[in-house]
Order: structure tokens, then C-alpha cells, then sequence
């Protein structure tokens, strides 16, 4: 199966609504790399390249989207969720406008571009914004669905794509996003797997070789983690008794945190949290560091079993 990545199909998805939709694309001169220069040859007129400048970029989407249009604003996570920050806040979720801020090269994936490059806070940063939206699909079908939705919703969106290319786990004719709502990948009941953004083909590969010593885990993908679908976890609290969350960020702030909240509240079940562990990333080839970080579906395999045996 071909592979690609949730950032390509972000600049695929802009150039292919921009004739069914009015919004306009800005970018901090990473066009090349967050893929709107997809959109930029397709409709030079409505994009606008504001240069190394992001949290500039945000005051200027926010004001762009003062008069009534929706506004993509895009550069890579660490420097759109993090040097930004205080602009979004302030210039875009506290008046609630409709700016969709397009986040690309989020987590380790990022490879050898090394820390400062690789994003492992900014859900944690955006969840914190009232009102804000935090999206983080797993792959290039669910990526474009979710970039249709943020255009038609009504207040800021956080979307988080990734560098490295995958392979789909959606089928493009039966797969409807739905904000809030978490999609059953495979179901199971002795643990359950909850991935978000691209860890998703991890988490059917760790279901597999669970399988393979007799367990049957339950795999749920959850490209909204804010809001998220507190009543898929809760189920799946009361139905395996354990779960293990596995995302390409850090574990605190993340899906691991979210879910987490919820289980304290609603659910208490056994957790387990796949993702960095309270450190910077590394330089390295994406293959390296997901096991130098201990996120490999042989990793999670071994916090599934933990999990099944404190239940």
C-alpha cells in the first residue's frame, strides 16, 4: 500500500476545497515543507507568504478573519504551537475566530532535525486555550476530512500533521469524521489500544502481535482530542479494565493526559502511556527513535501485557 504523509494530504486538501470553500492561506515562508505551496500554485491570489515571522502570522490571520473569512495559517508545530502561542491565545482564541492553524512536522517524526524542531507539547499547549479545537489525524483520508471540517467550523481548529509518510488505516468511501467521537480500528476485550495522529498503524500492529499470545485488544483511533470522546473511554474502561495510550508526543499534556482526566472522573481502569516520557526529542532517523523512546509496537505490546496483569 502506498504511503503518505498527513501533511501532503493537508496541502492536497486546501487546493481541493479552495473552489467549493472562501478561505485564504497564510505561511511562514515553509510552503515547500508544510505543503500549502500545494495551494499556492493552484491559487496564488489567496495565499500570502507573511515570511519567518509566525507570531506576526497569527495576528494577521486573526485580523484576515475579523472580516468574515476563514484563514489557514500554517508553519511547522514547534514554531506555530510554541513561538505563536501568545498570539493564538490572545489575537485568535480569545475572540473565538476562525482561524485553523495547520501545524505540520509534529513529534519525533521530524527525525534528524533534532529538539528544537520536534514538537512534543503543543497539544498540550492548544488544549489549554478555551475554545480551542485539537485535531491530529492518522492518516492522509482522515487528514483531509478533518480539514473540511475545521473550514465549516465555527471557531479556532489546531490541526497537527505529521512528516513521515503512512500508510491509510481509513478507506476513504466509508470514513465520515465526526468531532468528539473516537473510530473502533478493531475491536477486543482484554485491553484496549488508544491511539491519536499517525501511531495509529502502531497500535493495529501491537493488536496483532497481541493476538499472537492470545489477546484480543481493542484498538481506537482518536483524531479529536479536544473535545474527546469521554463515552468510547469510559466503555472501553468498563469493557478491557485496561488501556494504553500511544501518540507521538509527550505524555503529559497529550492523549495520555486527556483520556487520563477522564478515567479519574468517570471510569478508574488501569492506564498506561505510550509517548515521550517528560524529555526533549533526539536527532535521528524516525526508525531510531521510536525505539530509542521506547514506542515501538513491541514497546506498547509490553505496557498492554502490564496493564492486563495489574488489572
Amino acid at each position: 500500500m502506498a504511503k503518505k504523509a498527513t501533511r501532503e494530504a493537508y496541502g492536497e486538501a486546501l487546493r481541493d476545497l479552495a473552489d467549493k470553500y472562501d478561505f485564504v492561506v497564510l505561511d511562514a515562508d515553509l510552503a515547500a515543507a508544510t505543503k500549502t505551496g500545494t495551494f499556492k500554485k493552484a491559487h496564488p491570489e489567496r495565499f500570502f507568504d507573511t515570511g519567518i515571522a509566525e507570531g506576526n502570522m497569527m495576528s494577521v490571520a486573526a485580523g484576515i478573519a475579523t472580516t468574515g473569512k476563514v484563514v489557514f495559517a500554517s508553519s511547522f508545530a514547534m514554531f506555530a504551537a510554541g513561538r505563536a502561542f501568545e498570539q493564538i491565545r490572545n489575537s485568535v482564541g480569545y475572540p473565538h475566530l476562525n482561524v485553523k492553524i495547520g501545524a505540520t512536522h509534529a513529534g519525533i517524526t521530524v527525525g534528524e532535525d533534532g529538539a528544537t524542531h520536534q514538537c512534543l507539547e503543543d497539544v498540550g499547549l492548544m488544549r489549554s486555550i478555551p475554545g480551542m479545537v485539537v485535531l491530529s489525524p492518522a492518516d492522509s483520508i482522515e487528514s483531509k476530512a478533518c480539514v473540511e471540517f475545521a473550514i465549516n467550523h465555527n471557531g479556532p481548529v489546531y490541526l497537527r500533521f505529521s512528516r513521515m509518510a503512512v500508510e491509510d488505516v481509513f478507506d476513504e468511501a466509508t470514513y465520515k469524521f465526526e468531532l468528539g467521537k473516537g473510530n473502533l480500528l478493531k475491536d477486543g476485550k482484554d485491553v484496549t489500544i488508544m491511539s491519536t495522529g499517525i501511531m495509529a498503524g502502531f497500535a493495529l500492529q501491537t493488536a496483532e502481535l497481541l493476538k499472537n499470545q492470545g489477546i484480543n485488544a481493542r484498538v481506537i483511533s482518536m483524531a479529536s482530542i479536544k473535545p474527546i470522546d469521554e463515552d468510547i473511554i469510559v466503555k472501553a474502561a468498563k469493557e478491557t479494565g485496561a488501556i494504553v495510550t500511544v501518540e507521538d508526543h509527550s505524555i503529559i499534556g497529550g492523549l495520555g493526559t486527556a483520556v487520563a482526566e477522564v478515567l479519574a472522573e468517570k471510569s478508574p481502569a488501569v492506564l498506561r502511556r505510550i509517548g515521550t516520557q517528560d524529555t526533549f526529542g533526539r536527532s535521528g532517523k524516525p526508525a531510531d527513535l521510536f525505539k530509542y523512546f521506547k514506542m515501538t509496537p513491541e514497546d506498547i505490546q509490553e505496557a498492554c501485557m502490564d496493564a492486563i496483569k495489574n488489572k
